[in-house]
């Protein structure tokens, strides 16, 4: 079984209360009429607001969305065709553009289009925590989308990763769970989705930015530092809780509002 990840941005928090109004009342009933026949799960998490040190790794502010696929999803099966005014501009960052757009222009400050994986459900690879049991720890969840730059063999890519950096990453001295999914083929550009988590904001930031391990550059890297690839094109990351703030096959029964 495979699963769609998609790993959302707003271009600003004041469109939040419009984003959320559109995502709850209008686009997940429409989504549902076309795809809760061929889905197991749909979950979606609101992400956690980062410091500003995490911002440099392509991240993204507004959600992680999952669709568990008993089968493939009927083409435009995640698309609707109700947008909210300037949906383009407010998810994207630039009027005109298309909103699923894979491919980027390129420029750090955007625009960063949705970044969809479509990986197997299980674990390509589980590095790092297994036995972790959630009365163990508190959980933060660093989600990582990231691909290869153009022209970078895949097995040349792969190679680097599961032997050489996926061992290194095992050295942060505050990562608690760490494990990867391969993408299966598809239309979008991602080679890869992993996850390393940690206790809080804290052991990230000891892992990633005050202690990090001695990381070692690949010969196609696009940065000398860590992760080596390039923010918002080939490195996008977020974080979020060990729990889903909607699951949308089981729970939702339509839009409610206060007044």
């Amino acid at each position: 079984m495979n699963k769609r990840v998609l790993i959302l941005n707003i271009t600003s928090m004041n469109e939040l209360p419009l984003m959320e109004r559109w995502l709850l009342r209008d686009h997940i009933s429409e989504n549902l009429s076309r795809t809760a026949p061929f889905l197991s799960r749909y979950l979606s998490y609101r992400v956690v607001p980062a410091p500003p040190e995490a911002v440099p790794y392509g991240y993204y502010n507004w959600r992680v969305t999952e669709l568990w696929m008993r089968e493939p999803l009927p083409l435009g099966g995640t698309l609707t065709a109700t947008f909210p005014p300037g949906y383009d501009k407010i998810v994207v960052g630039q009027e005109g553009k298309p909103p699923y757009a894979t491919e980027w222009d390129g420029q750090p400050d955007g625009p960063h289009p949705p970044a969809i994986c479509i990986v197997p459900v299980r674990p390509t690879e589980d590095f790092l925590g297994s036995d972790l049991k959630l009365t163990d720890k508190t959980i933060l969840r660093w989600v990582i989308a990231f691909k290869y730059p153009q022209g970078v063999p895949l097995k040349e890519g792969e190679d680097w990763f599961l032997n050489i950096h996926s061992k290194e990453v095992l050295q942060q001295p505050g990562i608690i769970r760490y494990y990867s999914h391969r993408a299966v083929e598809s239309p979008f550009p991602w080679h890869r989705l992993a996850e390393q988590w940690y206790e809080n904001f804290d052991g990230w930031r000891k892992s990633v930015i005050d202690s990090p391990p001695s990381y070692t550059k690949p010969p196609w890297a696009k940065y000398q530092t860590y992760p080596f690839l390039e923010p918002y094109s080939d490195f996008v990351s977020t974080f979020i809780l060990e729990s889903p703030t909607n699951d949308f096959l089981t729970d939702y029964h339509g839009y409610i509002t206060a007044v």
